[in-house]
């Protein structure tokens, strides 16, 4: 049956992963994946996590399933940290998923069985997986305006303009935080104006929270999501513990869905347990139990809190270097913008061919359009990546 079948084409940032494997150059700089690195260029397990899943290991007796939605109390510590007490908590329904792309899909599964014929509003620049998943599933998808490409920043009038266009039911996908890939944040006013928006409009706003606590703090990033869920009538959320607690291979993560109280949210509640049935029936525990554990843990949870907030300032501190740097190598002030971005990613303005520069000639490698994993630099490799990109970029 397979004869006839042309093979998929290769994930580029993975493929580009296999090429750095096998660059045998002893300086090479991976700044492809979203992984965070320490000053070792090494991605931790956080301290909280190893304490989290000893105390698991040593008291855990069984390994039978729990329901199809998942660890309640995993579920219940996500929706806290992600809207606290912005709304109450009979207002929403969730799911345990795997990881926070599970979460994605579950909701946008559930957008087509309910609203066909909806629209997916993506932002230009957004992460791939967000318009592949859309067409893999059927949904009709279009773009918004987010990033002015000349001052690096967001492009605040073009995103309102396009977003009016918007029809009651359709979609607007939104970074809760730390724009990926470019960096560039929505500030609470423009989250006031998104609000606006979806309630003249009757869109509903989708929340990709992938990096809380990776761009001001655990609050302030999610300050913008707490707010639509105080705004708008309906509000999806779609979260991932891989950045934050460090369990990239672990896939924890959770789905949320905000409506009235009562019939609709039993009625979401119901459906989104049917999505994770259909799928995977239950959802993986270890990473979420994990999570659990540390949430409702005071002393694991301030392990955790100051962890997170050293890998913060270790990104940020990373940036400022970058950018101060480029401008030493430049003499111009073209890559300030990095320094005033959040979370992992930016992108640097290059061409595919400058990127292929980049890899052959200087062993410094991003992602095809420019994108640059921040949360990869090094205190050693900040001023190899500034000299490359110096003389690649001009």
């Amino acid at each position: 049956m397979f004869e006839h079948l042309l093979p998929p084409e290769p994930d580029k940032i993975f493929r580009l992963t296999g090429q750095f494997a096998a660059d045998p150059r002893a300086d090479k700089v991976d700044l492809l994946v979203g992984l965070y690195r320490n000053a070792h260029g090494l991605t931790p397990v956080l301290g909280a996590v190893k304490e989290a899943e000893r105390r698991i290991l040593e008291t855990q007796t069984t390994k039978s399933y729990l329901g199809f939605e998942g660890d309640r109390g995993f579920i219940a510590g996500m929706r806290s940290l992600l809207l606290a007490d912005a709304v109450p908590e009979a207002r929403v329904a969730g799911i345990a998923t795997v990881g926070g792309t599970s979460a994605l899909r579950q909701i946008f599964e559930l957008v087509r069985t309910l609203m066909p014929d909806a629209q997916v509003w993506i932002s230009d620049p957004s992460w791939p997986i967000h318009a592949g998943m859309a067409e893999h599933l059927g949904l009709a998808h279009r773009s918004y305006r987010y990033l002015d490409r000349d001052s690096n920043g967001l492009d605040r009038d073009g995103m309102m303009e396009d977003l009016r266009a918007a029809r009651a039911g359709d979609i607007i996908v939104l970074h809760g935080c730390c724009h990926n890939p470019s960096g560039a944040d929505l500030t609470l006013s423009d989250w006031e104006d998104v609000a606006r928006v979806c309630l003249a409009t009757g869109a509903i706003p989708l929340v990709d929270m992938a990096y809380q606590g990776f761009g001001t703090g655990l609050d302030e990033d999610a300050a913008g999501t707490r707010l639509l869920a105080q705004r708008v009538p309906t509000l999806f959320v779609a979260a991932s513990c891989s950045k934050n607690f460090g369990l990239y291979r672990d896939r924890a993560g959770v789905a949320l869905a905000v409506t009235s109280q009562g019939a609709a949210r039993d009625a979401a509640q119901g459906h989104l347990i049917a999505m994770n049935r259909n799928n995977y029936s239950f959802p993986p525990d270890h990473g979420a139990r994990t999570v659990d554990l540390i949430l409702h843990d005071a002393e694991l949870r301030q392990m955790w809190e100051a962890e997170l907030t050293s890998m913060r300032e270790t990104i940020t501190r990373n940036r400022r270097a970058l950018a101060e740097s480029l401008r030493a190598e430049t003499g111009s002030d073209r890559f300030g913008a990095l320094a005033a971005h959040q979370g992992m990613f930016s992108l640097i303005g290059a061409t595919p061919a400058q990127v292929d520069a980049l890899r052959e000639d200087h062993a410094v490698y991003v992602v095809g359009d420019g994108r640059m994993n921040v949360a990869g630099l090094t205190e050693q490799t900040v001023p190899i990546v500034a000299r490359a990109m110096a003389q690649v970029l001009g």
